[in-house]
């Protein structure tokens, strides 16, 4: 069986997602599409709106065969990490062909492109610290850095799935058998987009907006995601009492000994949550130039879930594939691989399983602070079976 991968956060699943999948199974030609799934803390340092299984529902009721988390490790990270563990993770599942969509108007080769990332790493690194200061973020670095030594044309904004693909590129060309990356342009709305057509395709950005204000979502998005959103979507305001607390009990030093601390950041963080009793008051006076707001996200997820170094470190040096469920399909396709795989396979967490998990475990408990609908996340669940 020929298996097409895609990295995924689904937050929420939207009728996008599902244009994306249909079109990645029709130009890979697959047989298995294999989605790398967020769990309940995101790339860009944000709570999902419903939690991991309820997304994973979705997907394998609109065109995926097999969900696999992408752990706490690699999800709440920056693009380099974030695509190093979900490229890897593809790697482990024997994926032929990795699809993505992406906001870059011209065509462009990616596969070709990730060679020559790796073929000219030194150059680009040290065009970046070139390049670098504390007025720009470092998608715009890298973009002026891209098209300064590979003669690409300049546009106008950042495109946040072009500069994702392009370090999924440089990931996959590392691999021994790296799978064809196949891009795909994002159709009526583009990631940031917070505009809302009548076609039924919004941006994920822009649902959340709506449910931000309660407003009526269905026309975009499927009716397995429509259910989960019948209860209050997740958002960082559910978490502000905890995070709070934490900036306000924690000493400087305590708060250094947080993964990826810097000490300017720290003493704002402390500074601004004693004045701010407001979440989204909070992260607009602690943004600076220095700061983006997606960083800061990221940093308030390690503070919340009291993460540090060493356990980042020592979750990368033991990787698993969690599943999340499958159809099928994805169950024979699983069968096929597995004894190929060298990574240890998760179907369900128990007491020792739970020694392979901690971040994930952790992040899932906490989670689950948000609210009392939430369902117990690990022990006892068993992955989800879709026909």
């Amino acid at each position: 069986m020929k298996a097409c991968g895609v990295i995924v956060e689904y937050n929420p699943f939207h009728n996008g997602h599902l244009y994306h999948l249909k079109k990645a199974r029709e130009k890979s030609q697959a047989d298995v599409m294999v989605a790398v799934m967020s769990g309940n803390f995101l790339q860009r340092g944000e709570p999902a709106v419903v939690d991991k299984w309820q997304r994973a529902q979705a997907a394998l009721s609109n065109g995926a065969d097999l969900v696999v988390e992408l752990p706490f490790q690699y999800a709440c990270q920056a693009a380099d990490i974030f695509a190093n563990g979900s490229v890897q993770t593809l790697a482990q599942l024997q994926c032929d062909s990795l699809c993505f969509g992406t906001d870059y108007e011209t065509s462009f080769d990616y596969n070709y492109f990730g060679h020559q990332l790796n073929f000219r790493a030194e150059e680009v690194a040290a065009l970046f610290k070139e390049k670098a200061d504390q007025k720009r973020t470092y998608p715009q670095i890298m973009q002026e850095v891209y098209q300064t030594l590979f003669a690409l044309p300049p546009v106008e904004q950042v495109l946040p799935n072009h500069i994702l693909g392009l370090s999924y590129a440089k990931e996959n060309a590392q691999l021994p058998k790296p799978m064809n990356l196949i891009a795909i342009k994002r159709q009526k709305a583009g990631y940031h987009d917070l505009a809302v057509t009548d076609e039924k395709i919004a941006s994920a950005t822009a649902i959340r907006r709506l449910l931000a204000t309660n407003e009526n979502v269905a026309d975009f998005i499927p009716e397995e995601m429509a259910q989960a959103l019948k209860q209050p979507a997740i958002s960082w305001q559910q978490f502000w009492p905890y995070l709070r607390y934490r900036l306000i009990s924690s000493t400087v030093e305590e708060l250094l000994a947080i993964y990826q601390m810097e000490l300017g950041l720290a003493l704002k963080l402390k500074e601004v949550a004693v004045k701010q009793s407001e979440f989204t008051t909070f992260l607009k006076d602690v943004k600076s130039k220095h700061f983006t707001v997606t960083r800061i996200q990221r940093q308030l997820c390690y503070i919340l879930l009291n993460i540090r170094t060493e356990e980042i470190t020592n979750a990368w040096q033991n990787n698993y594939l969690r599943i999340l469920g499958f159809t099928a399909n994805g169950q024979k396709y699983l069968n096929q691989i597995k004894k190929n795989v060298t990574w240890p396979i998760l179907a369900r967490v128990g007491k020792s399983g739970a020694k392979q998990v901690p971040l994930t475990l952790r992040s899932d408990e906490v989670y689950r602070l948000a609210s009392k609908e939430i369902k117990e996340q690990n022990f006892g669940q068993m992955p989800l079976i879709v026909n």
